[in-house]
């Protein structure tokens, strides 16, 4: 049969031009010329089509699927350009598949297949590659070669004679197909490659592949090398660690703890440690130790004994229980504050007869700014020997910042509370909260319900902090908490403190304050050794240029004044050595606030009233007219309900009692208008119904009202004459405008102890409880006319009338007054 093959194909040949040979199709091999592979090949069809060639002794022409996937391919769905193969060595395997070493001889393009059955034989044209020797092509043939040659070295895989073969190609398309045969293409690319025909555009194609390979190539070396360094270094520190451990047992130290870790182990072991904190630091140190030292978790377990260790469990400094020590300290730092004082005498004082039976008290220091409360917790502190710390409250939100966050997150700490006493550096500090009512409340929780814990002596003898994750003992420290309102704390966590209140400074104690602390301060800080303030200038500042319960303005007022006496004895003018008020004016300008003053004459329906501010006390006068009208009542100054509720009051106590009081007016054929001054200023609260009636039953009898003459207190329809607060303030306010009697509810004759001496001296306090004992003593009684202002007036009185009267308006502080 093969006999009959070959005449056919004779018999043909002798009239074809072109030569035809038989087909092997390939799914996924592309053949390039010059170069050889292995082949197997185990379908039927194609071992017909090897015999036939190996027969004849002539070549195959190879192509490649257009689709693998294909099983028979047609015609059309093989490429048409695909390599003449010349047939080498052909081994039959067990299987009877056939092993071939195919040789690429020349590009060939098939034209048409002239037999199908058994084999498919088929016409091509074979394809001759023009010879470019121009400069660009050879410059692009030896740049090809040199990267060849380096992807040689970095792949390490190219043999030898394929690299030998591609150093000795005479031109680009020779080198093209011998480097496209060693890189790693798909069959698209490879057959890409085989249909360019154009020499050089086939070698910048491999030009541009052969780069990117080389490139992939050096940065695999690169991470090669440093898997390789890292495999070094821990095998290094691995023989650095067993030869550590071997030296070890040689000189006998050997144990579960060795290196940093022993030292660890025996810094925890001479700690006076809770037993279940020691158990604990064991076992985290245990875990520590039997840890790679690659572990990530190594970091965490360091710094968690590190706050271990650190912590103070049971160190303690020792109290100071010298009585009279304690008073000179707190003397000595801070004038005033009686009760206060008082508190902390009475807290040594039982510490010294019961040291093991008390507990730690929790005290809350409520008062305005300025009044001393964070400074005095310092001299605390000094008084008993123990360390200060202190942490403010204000701006949290976040309940983590004070148990801490757990350690199960990223960059996980401890508490405030636990990071302070780490601070403090022993477990019996005296600890301040500082503004504890400035505490706020989001979605990350409620700190002020986590200092519940904190704050509550039968709690905090076993605090949990979330990051320490064992009990800790606070039940020794000294809280102190301040804060500006008790409004603002949580029910449950003001009833765990014990509140003292700062009512503010009196003008006499803010004048004491002044000339022992404040002055010598600022003189020191400023480098003035001789500069004094008389007591005139020093109330100047007081009442003109301050406003505040403290005395922090104050403060800065003396420095403002040492400011410019340090100027003009740096400039060699004229030095000042003696403050007086004229200086302060000069220096500082006009004065910025006003304060009340006893009015000049007795008036009609006009009564003088106290009021409770932030700033301390004040006087209001209040005004009432009455009009022809239709019985209407106008309120006007800014009143809030409270106090428009006891204008009200007094005028229905008014009307009720007409005829016992002599008030002869037909109420339904009158308006009364009744007016606060300094509208700008907000008032609200109870405690003027007793002045507002005096005003009014003053301008209904048309009898004057006695201009030395205050008076507080709340009204009720019978009369009846209710407590008030601030009485101490009110009392300084009624000192301070030059008034002679103050009007006081009965029931406020338990503030009596409270009003300073000196203004008990001065101002005659009536304590009254209805209305019919206030008439006498407020009313001008029948028949006298009312007191003029007389020449024979105090120095003081002048001095404040002339002042007043050169005085230009300064605006108000919108500072609301309690009435």
């Amino acid at each position: 049969m093969a006999g009959t093959r070959r005449r056919a194909r004779a018999s043909r040949s002798s009239t074809a031009v072109l030569p035809e040979y038989p087909l092997i199709a390939l799914r996924e091999t592309v053949l390039f010329p010059r170069t050889t592979t292995p082949l197997l090949i185990g379908r039927e069809r194609l071992l017909l089509a090897l015999e036939e060639a190996m027969d004849d002794k002539q070549m195959v022409v190879l192509v490649a699927y257009k689709d693998a996937t294909e099983q028979e391919p047609t015609a059309d769905q093989l490429h048409t350009i695909g390599t003449l193969v010349e047939v080498g060595r052909l081994l039959t395997l067990a299987d009877g598949s056939s092993s071939l070493l195919a040789t690429g001889v020349q590009r060939v393009k098939i034209l048409e297949f002239v037999q199908h059955e058994p084999f498919h034989q088929v016409r091509v044209m074979p394809i001759f590659e023009p010879n470019d020797d121009s400069a660009a092509t050879e410059a692009l043939v030896r740049v090809v070669r040199g990267l060849f040659e380096d992807g040689a070295q970095l792949g390490g895989h190219v043999p030898d004679e394929v690299l030998t073969a591609a150093i000795n190609a005479d031109h680009a398309g020779a080198l093209a197909d011998v480097v496209a045969s060693t890189l790693k293409l798909t069959i698209g690319q490879k057959q890409e490659l085989l249909e360019t025909l154009d020499p050089a555009a086939r070698l910048q194609k491999v030009h541009v592949i052969l780069a990117k390979e080389i490139k992939v190539m050096e940065l695999e070396h690169k991470i090669s090398d440093r898997v390789a360094e890292e495999m070094d270094k821990s095998q290094r520190e691995y023989f650095l660690r067993e030869q550590l451990r071997v030296i070890q047992n040689e000189l006998g130290e050997s144990g579960p703890y060795a290196g940093e870790y022993k030292e660890l182990h025996d810094q925890l072991t001479q700690m006076q440690l809770p037993d279940e904190v020691r158990r604990r630091a064991e076992k985290e140190l245990e875990r520590l130790a039997q840890m790679p030292p690659a572990s990530p978790e190594i970091g965490i377990i360091r710094t968690y004994l590190d706050w271990i260790s650190e912590l103070p469990w049971s160190q303690a400094s020792e109290d100071s229980i010298d009585m009279p020590h304690v008073g000179r300290v707190l003397n000595k730092n801070h004038f005033a504050l009686p009760r206060v004082k008082e508190r902390i005498v009475e807290h040594i004082a039982v510490r010294k007869l019961a040291l093991n039976e008390m507990r730690t008290p929790v005290l809350c220091f409520v008062g305005p700014p300025g009044t001393g409360k964070t400074s005095l917790g310092k001299s605390i502190a000094e008084a008993l020997g123990r360390k200060f710390v202190r942490v403010s409250l204000g701006g949290i939100r976040d309940e983590a910042e004070v148990r801490g966050h757990r350690r199960t997150y990223i960059g996980a700490m401890p508490g405030r509370i636990i990071q302070t006493m780490r601070r403090a550096g022993t477990i019996n500090p005296v600890f301040m909260l500082d503004e504890i009512d400035k505490i706020g409340a989001d979605y990350r929780g409620d700190p002020s319900a986590s200092l519940l814990e904190v704050l509550d002596p039968e709690q905090n003898f076993a605090f949990s902090d979330h990051y320490l994750d064992v009990p800790y003992d606070l039940s020794k420290v000294f809280f102190i908490c301040t804060a500006n309102w008790l409004d603002p704390i949580p029910w449950a966590l003001h009833d765990r403190l014990e509140v003292i209140q700062f009512s503010g400074y009196t003008e006499h104690e803010k004048l004491r304050i002044a000339k022992s602390f404040l002055i010598d301060k600022q003189l020191k800080e400023h480098g003035l050794k001789k500069l004094a303030f008389s007591d005139a200038a020093l109330r100047t500042l007081i009442r003109e240029y301050t406003y505040e319960a403290g005395v922090r303005n104050l403060e800065r007022e003396v420095a403002n004044i040492c400011r410019k006496v340090a100027r003009r004895v740096a400039e060699n003018r004229s030095a000042v050595k003696h403050v007086t008020p004229q200086l302060v004016t000069k220096f500082l300008g006009p004065p910025k606030y006003e304060f009340g003053v006893m009015e000049e004459e007795d008036q009609i329906g006009v009564a003088m009233g106290m009021a409770w501010t932030a700033g301390g006390g004040d006087t209001m006068p209040i005004e009432v007219t009455i009009m022809d009208g239709k019985g209407s009542m106008q309120l006007t100054g800014q009143l809030g309900d409270m106090t428009q509720e006891s204008a009200h009051a007094a005028l229905s106590y008014a009307r009720s009692h007409a005829r016992e009081i002599g008030i002869a007016a037909n109420f339904d054929r009158m308006d009364i208008h009744v007016h606060f001054p300094e509208g700008a200023v907000p008032k609200d609260g109870p405690s003027a119904g007793v002045t507002l009636a005096i005003a009014l039953i003053s301008a209904l009898l048309r009898r004057p009202v006695r201009r030395d003459v205050g008076m507080t207190g709340e009204i009720t329809l019978r009369g009846r004459i209710l407590p008030v607060g601030g009485l101490k303030e009110k009392a300084l306010a009624a000192h301070r405008a030059g008034l002679k009697v103050l009007v006081v509810p009965h029931k406020n004759r338990k503030d009596l102890p409270e009003i300073p001496r000196e203004v008990q001296r001065d101002v005659k306090l009536m304590f009254v409880k209805s209305m019919d004992e206030v008439l006498p003593i407020a009313l001008v009684p029948e028949g006298h006319q009312p007191a003029q202002a007389r020449k024979t007036t105090s120095r003081r009185e002048r001095s404040l009338r002339r002042r007043e009267a050169f005085r230009p308006a300064p605006d108000q502080p919108a500072t609301q007054a309690s009435p």
